[in-house]
């Protein structure tokens, strides 16, 4: 195995191989993106730590001695090879699946419906969606989180989440309901104290929540059946057990179809839908789209419609 250590700084080698194909200072820091001095302070490292000269110089010009030229040929083979094989290993990465794991609910109301827009903005994403409503940050094989939560977010190390959009929820039902017939406009939201009320064991406090901000009490509320996944539970509104409640995200397609109604509109909880990445330069690579994928996530999230 030959001797790694024996080897002058891998960037005073680079900046030597930019100079020796110019034969110039000034374009190879000009390539480089660096000053002219820095470029002549590695080139000076470079010769001292070799204990030979490399270049002749002849005002601002560069001529290659012949242990120069020995130096850059071997640089333009090795480094080129470097930049080959490391293009193909971040080509192959980029071409990887995207891993993304998000609530069920969330996966089947407003992510599928959209994957034909994602695809559109982002053709070279293959996108690999998983659904699950634990809380777990990032697990092996999984690229990114998404999850509904309320800050402060409690980021597992080397783990970074950022806010898509905040979480709107309101009341929905449909509008063939007969509580809502009789009338010719949405009833006062004290309505909703004397009626069969959906809720997910999930989110215990959404009802409450809700009141709160309306300024009704909570108390007496008359809960229906509880479901484990907000899914079921507008599976249930939709059949016409009660009144569901649920975040502004998951019924847009369902208010637009009229398929269901939101009489008392949606009001902002402390919840935001977050991602959460990898750490940049942490031991675990952060995928090459995830940037471009969270852009387009929060881009969506702020075009919906306001209800």
């Amino acid at each position: 195995m030959e001797r790694t250590e024996l080897l002058p700084p891998l960037n005073a080698l680079r900046t030597f191989d930019v100079a020796a194909r110019h034969e110039s200072a000034s374009r190879a820091a000009e390539e480089l993106h660096v000053t002219h001095g820095a470029v002549s302070r590695q080139i000076r490292q470079l010769e001292d730590a070799l204990g030979t000269r490399l270049f002749d110089r002849a005002g601002r010009g560069l001529t290659l001695t012949q242990a120069g030229r020995e130096l850059a040929t071997a640089t333009r083979h090795h480094l080129g090879g470097l930049a080959r094989v490391c293009g193909a290993l971040a080509r192959s990465d980029a071409r990887a699946p995207f891993v993304l794991s998000c609530p069920g609910s969330f996966l089947a109301r407003w992510f599928i419906p959209r994957l034909g827009a994602l695809k559109d903005a982002l053709p070279e994403l293959e996108l690999h969606l998983t659904a699950s409503d634990d809380n777990e940050g990032l697990r092996n094989g999984v690229d990114g989180v998404l999850r509904f939560q309320t800050p402060p977010f409690d980021d597992a190390e080397h783990q970074e989440t950022r806010v898509l959009g905040t979480e709107r929820i309101g009341p929905v039902l449909r509008p063939d309901s007969e509580w809502l017939s009789e009338a010719s406009s949405p009833p006062p939201p004290e309505v909703l104290l004397g009626l069969p009320l959906l809720h997910t064991r999930s989110r215990p406090q959404a009802w409450p929540d809700w009141c709160s901000r309306q300024g009704l009490s909570s108390e007496g509320l008359d809960y229906a059946q509880g479901f484990e996944h907000l899914n079921y539970l507008l599976e249930a509104t939709l059949v016409g057990l009660g009144v569901g409640i649920a975040p502004d995200y998951l019924v847009e397609e369902d208010l637009r179809s009229k398929r269901l109604v939101a009489p008392w509109g949606f009001v902002e909880t402390e919840a935001c839908l977050t991602l959460t990445l990898p750490q940049v330069g942490r031991a675990r690579a952060r995928h090459p789209h995830a940037e471009a994928l969270g852009e387009w996530l929060a881009r969506e999230l702020a075009t919906a419609p306001p209800h």
